[in-house]
């Protein structure tokens, strides 16, 4: 039996939510996507995720806001942020608030592979 690794994306955009999992799968992980951070709480996936790309800025709850709540639920996940929004200061501030990284779109499939490896070894 083959076992893989969990990655879940959040994202409120609809064609980050059907592209990045299809292209996780072809990476050989396990993927699911959630259209918020409310839906992925309230997910079954939640305790099987091993690695998390959050997008940022969402409607509701945003990535920051997920984030502060799974540390306060002590669910440590590393994550991996996406943006369209290029701040390095933001960038810079996640990542001392313990991002593994925190990716510019559009990225590419190198530096997202990276990125979630990068996650996986951490976590």
């Amino acid at each position: 039996m083959v076992v893989r690794l969990v990655v879940s994306v959040v994202d409120d955009d609809e064609s980050v939510r059907e592209s990045l999992p299809d292209l996780l799968r072809e990476f050989g992980f396990t993927a699911e996507a959630f259209s918020s951070a409310r839906e992925f709480l309230g997910s079954e996936w939640l305790a099987q995720t091993q690695c998390l790309i959050l997008d940022v800025a969402m409607p509701d709850m945003t990535g920051p806001d997920l984030q502060r709540e799974l540390r306060r639920r002590r669910r440590e996940i590393p994550i991996v942020f996406i943006t369209a929004r290029a701040d390095d200061t933001m960038r810079w501030r996640l990542l001392a608030r313990g991002a593994v990284e925190c990716l510019y779109k559009p990225f590419s499939q190198t530096d997202l592979l990276q990125a979630v490896n990068t996650a996986l070894r951490e976590g």
